[in-house]
């Protein structure tokens, strides 16, 4: 099965606006993430470590997009819509991007479901991170005291056959 694959280029993140942890969607492991934005002030979120040791990718995948694929998502959501936003790497990413989300309130677990999803009002999160791009915040990433384990890099060619 081909897929479309949105996010085609290496963005240009200029300055790091809030660092954050949470749990993975299982509740197995603690993720470490990063939100950026560049000098256009669009926004971007990576994930930058795994305490569960499995691979992810961390390439910076614009907010917009995001958004844009939670829109067009069938209810429930689930990760699924978030895999063209990636160059092919990890399948755990789109799995672990769907827990940042529900952490920064973008997305709720469905009582009763394990894997079901439903949107929620961006309108709080965006307010917040409105005012970080506005600021002057430039946060540098720490050492990571977790396994890292980025899935290699997967040529644009290669990953649309993936």
């Amino acid at each position: 099965m081909k897929r479309e694959v949105i996010n085609k280029t290496t963005p240009q993140v200029s300055r790091i606006i809030k660092i954050a942890t949470c749990p993975t969607c299982s509740g197995k492991a603690t993720l470490t993430y990063h939100f950026g934005c560049n000098e256009d002030k669009q926004v971007y979120i990576r994930i930058v470590a795994n305490s569960g040791g499995g691979f992810f990718s961390d390439e910076w995948i614009k907010l917009a997009d995001i958004q844009a694929a939670l829109d067009s998502a069938a209810f429930p959501v689930t990760s699924f819509p978030l895999i063209k936003l990636f160059i092919g790497k990890s399948v755990n990413t789109p799995g672990f991007l769907l827990a940042v989300l529900k952490h920064e309130g973008l997305v709720k677990l469905l009582e009763g479901k394990i894997r079901g999803y439903e949107k929620l009002d961006p309108a709080p999160f965006m307010l917040e991170l409105d005012k970080l791009v506005s600021s002057d915040v430039n946060l540098k990433p720490e050492s990571v005291p977790t396994i890292k384990k980025i899935s290699p890099t997967l040529s644009p060619k290669k990953s649309k056959l993936a």
